[in-house]
């Protein structure tokens, strides 16, 4: 579950970089060509990323000393 969230908040990182730096919203453009109605497509990933980020959160707290 983890590398799930960080994979959906990866991407949605470099989509927020890539309409700061260049205005092209990646999430709709892969929405509207693969899966024709962006709305509903763009609401679900971002959702998914949403949710991945507070997911996330978590993370910060987690310990990650591992036992043997």
């Amino acid at each position: 579950m983890d590398k799930i969230a960080l994979l959906l908040v990866i991407i949605g990182a470099l989509n927020w970089g890539l309409i700061g730096l260049f205005g092209f919203d990646l999430v709709a453009a892969i929405s509207m060509t693969r899966f024709g109605d962006l709305n509903l497509m763009s609401r679900i990933i971002y959702s998914l990323v949403g949710l991945a980020g507070l997911y996330s959160i978590s993370l910060l707290f987690k310990d990650t000393t591992e036992v043997e």
